[in-house]
């Protein structure tokens, strides 16, 4: 078995990434005929390189929705903006809410109704800062061991403290949302975090880019008829909008600027 790692073996797999393509590390193995250890150090260096995202068993190609929380807090920021403004008017005062990490859901701490006497529980540091910002807000900071990538805690002490809340409404974050798949997680413990707050809520709502609709994210949270609400742009492919409703969830459309 040739264990050599060349560099022509290396830039086809970051040609596969480039165009979109998530790679399995033991298919990858076979194809190449080398073990998954080269495999896996190919990977590695792609990873350092910044040319995809390691996930369990091989890795992801690098998407918008894929980069870590920091360096999505400024982008598309008109867009999240209209999401935020158009699911506002679905709080009620005196709720608990649940704001899920996400650079999506921080745009909704400056929209959040004042004298509301609203409580804002969240795992995400970006969006406890901003909530602590506004003196009339209630904040409940759900902790753990910090995930650079997800922008909070999703880790087992996390997952404990939301299973002792009875959240009114969360707002539950999205690395990639189809009809088919449903909402999807780049990683597994974010996963797992998210179906714990589901699971803790009355009402779920999803925020949703329309750029969402063409990302791929391996670890399913739910499927859409799990979700109550969900926002989109007001530029989502009718037939996407048709078939969310069919799916049993409310669509709200962000208004045309």
């Amino acid at each position: 078995m040739n264990n050599d790692i060349p560099l022509s073996r290396r830039d086809e797999i970051a040609e596969r990434l480039a165009r979109g393509q998530p790679v399995v590390a033991t298919a990858l193995a076979a194809e190449f005929d080398i073990s998954e250890d080269a495999i896996r150090r190919d990977l590695r260096a792609l990873a350092a390189e910044g040319r995809c995202r390691r996930v369990y068993g091989g890795a992801l190609p690098i998407t918008p929705a894929s980069t870590p929380m920091a360096s999505r807090i400024d982008t598309s920021s008109e867009q999240k903006t209209a999401l935020a403004r158009a699911a506002v008017a679905l709080i009620r005062p005196g709720e608990l809410l649940f704001l899920d990490s996400g650079s999506t859901n921080l745009a909704l701490v400056d929209l959040l109704p004042e004298d509301a006497h609203l409580t804002v529980a969240t795992n995400s540091v970006d969006i406890a800062a901003a909530v602590l910002r506004r003196a009339d807000l209630e904040l409940i900071m759900i902790g753990g061991a910090v995930d650079a990538a997800v922008g909070g805690s999703v880790d087992a002490n996390a997952v404990q403290s939301v299973a002792r809340l009875n959240f009114d409404r969360c707002f539950i974050g999205s690395c990639a949302i189809s009809p088919e798949r449903g909402i999807s997680a780049f990683h597994i413990g974010d996963a797992a975090f998210k179906r714990a707050v589901l699971a803790a809520s009355e009402h779920s709502v999803v925020l949703a880019l329309t750029e969402k609709f063409d990302a791929r994210a391996p670890y399913k949270v739910a499927a859409i008829g799990e979700i109550e609400t969900v926002v989109v742009e007001h530029n989502i492919a009718p037939e996407t909008r048709a078939a969310l409703s069919r799916l049993g969830t409310s669509v709200i459309l962000t208004n045309v600027s």
